[in-house]
């Protein structure tokens, strides 16, 4: 049985705006590269939502709903022409987001998460810098929860290695 959309879809996608707006930007920022074209993705896509709302199959699923729109719109805007291609790279990149560890500010943390596999990278992006939910990245990435907690106990323990093995490095090239 599917769930119906919530009764007040206009007052809830509004306070997925209010709250939400910060993590849907840096994963449209991910994707674009470019500041006023995340922020024009993230506008789109909640306007298209809103728009869209009887489209909505499970209510439950509202936030990994619109944070499908938002990608979508971020991914079409790459198309659009006079879009720099020269922005884009093959993954998510760390560098361009200002809340992101940036190579100059903390190089290791930045070589260690660009070391990762791509699905553990953009797990841990949507996670931790995106702040998403176990559920909404389990909805966005098509699998299970457990299998999101799975995918980045891994990249955290590997992480962790990387981190601690670089540390190691310095202090004895300090030493």
């Amino acid at each position: 049985m599917v769930s119906q959309p919530p009764t007040d879809s206009f007052t809830e996608i509004e306070r997925l705006y209010t709250m939400r707006y910060r993590s849907c930007y840096r994963l449209a920022l991910s994707v674009t590269k470019d500041p006023g074209t995340a922020h024009d993705a993230v506008q789109e896509g909640f306007a298209r939502a809103l728009a869209r709302t009887s489209d909505l199959r499970d209510g439950r699923a509202l936030e990994a709903w619109i944070c499908r729109i938002i990608l979508r719109c971020a991914l079409d805007s790459r198309r659009r022409p006079g879009f720099d291609e020269e922005l884009l790279s093959a993954d998510v990149s760390f560098a361009w987001l200002p809340q992101l560890p940036h190579p100059d500010r903390d190089p290791e943390l930045a070589k260690a998460l660009e070391a990762l596999p791509p699905r553990q990278r953009v797990m841990i992006f949507l996670r931790y810098f995106a702040d998403l939910p176990l559920s909404t990245i389990a909805e966005l990435c098509d699998t299970r929860p457990g299998t999101v907690s799975a995918t980045l106990a891994h990249a955290k323990a590997a992480l962790a290695g990387r981190l601690a093995s670089r540390s190691d490095e310095s202090r004895r090239a300090d030493a």
